[in-house]
């Protein structure tokens, strides 16, 4: 293991930023890769992000390489001596050792002899949010670089340490987030029959929601949408309240499920709200598209496997979760895989979680990889 890489990611580890205020890690990943000579280092791209070109001679492929800079808002349980010093803020899903990993390749393309083509190293904000990758294709000085290939990976716990997940199609679902308001009339509890309480609506607006439901991940018309904070009123045992909040994510495998249950919320919402003489909002936020993996680049991430004698598992269903890589692939030649954690890790996301330091150097074998079979041919 290298040692300067491990550092590097406990260090990252240890100073963990949220989404879109990752301007101290940006300034880290800088200070890492610029001792090792990378033709231009592009800062600010989409935020916080930070684009690390090496350019060869001639002209060839551009093969751009992801990762994310971004951790959670989670209060770390580990104790161990790198843990999260930033309290409510930890790397829960795996950054830190994302960016140890792309960081890493930039010694090695210091010293490399391709005579053709670009490699740019991004280290994209604002993933958790789905707001970083579409920030940073609106930037002209990355869509400037005129990518062939965008490849990324992520880790998996769940599945064999090591293990390469690959899927043709769907990687990660499309997930949208979204918000019900509703706004009735206060009175006392004693004469709710004064005021106009939202209670019922919610009932029968969580019962309509989940008529939308299709857990078969096998469909075409999957579609998941699980309530994740609802709020009505205050503890307060003398008023019926006028307000409340439902919270929910949608997970369908297609844009176009996903716009039809839109409509159908809208719908509902709209119903209910009139029978009930409630005023009525939806926000929409934290949109993941779909990462829809381009076979040419899944044949290329399944020959690297091969070359590096790593195990191959060809995943059967796309991932439920959203990840923002989705903007890169409905735009360029792109595929993201996965690397197995561990099958008895805490899942993504979990207080205890921490990356397995093992997978730096099977994340640097693949990209490597990559990048070879593509410039050196």
């Amino acid at each position: 293991m290298n040692k300067t890489l491990l550092q590097l990611r406990k260090q990252l580890h240890q100073n963990p930023e949220l989404s879109g205020k990752e301007y101290e890690t940006a300034k880290s990943i800088i200070e890492f890769v610029k001792e090792f000579n990378p033709t231009q280092i592009i800062e600010a791209i989409g935020g916080a992000g930070v684009a690390v070109v090496y350019d060869f001679e001639e002209s060839g492929p551009t093969v751009v390489i992801r990762c994310e800079l971004d951790a959670l808002p989670i209060v770390e349980e580990n104790t161990f001596a790198h843990k999260s010093g930033n309290y409510g803020v930890s790397h829960k899903c795996g950054h830190d050792g994302h960016m140890t990993i792309v960081a890493g390749l930039a010694e090695w393309l210091s010293m490399a002899e391709f005579k053709k083509g670009k490699v740019v190293l991004l280290f994209q904000p604002a993933e958790e949010t789905g707001e970083g990758a579409a920030k940073v294709l609106e930037d002209e000085r990355f869509l400037s670089l005129d990518p062939d290939y965008v490849f990324a990976l992520h880790n998996l716990p769940g599945e064999k340490m090591n293990a390469v997940i690959v899927k043709s199609g769907f990687f990660s679902a499309t997930v949208q987030s979204f918000r019900i308001q509703l706004t009735g009339k206060k009175s006392h509890a004693s004469e709710p029959e004064n005021g106009v309480n939202p209670a019922i609506a919610v009932a029968e607006l969580i019962q309509e929601i989940q008529s939308f439901t299709n857990a078969n991940a096998n469909s075409a018309d999957f579609a998941l949408l699980t309530p994740v904070h609802i709020h009505l009123g205050e503890k307060n045992y003398g008023i019926s309240p006028d307000n409340a909040e439902l919270h929910y994510t949608i997970r369908t495998w297609s844009g176009e499920v996903m716009s039809a249950l839109e409509s159908k919320i809208k719908q509902a919402v709209s119903k209910v709200s009139n029978t009930h003489k409630l005023k009525a909002e939806i926000d929409w936020f934290e949109f993941f598209p779909a990462s829809n993996n381009n076979s040419d680049c899944v044949s290329l991430i399944e020959k690297a496997a091969h070359q590096n004698n790593l195990e191959l598992v060809e995943h059967p269903k796309s991932l439920k979760f959203g990840e923002d890589f989705g903007w890169f692939s409905s735009k360029y030649k792109s595929a993201i895989f996965g690397l197995g954690a561990g099958e008895h890790q805490p899942a993504l996301h979990h207080s205890d979680y921490d990356f397995p330091d093992e997978l730096i150097e099977t994340g640097l074998l693949m990209f490597k990889g990559l990048i070879t079979d593509i410039l050196g041919k």
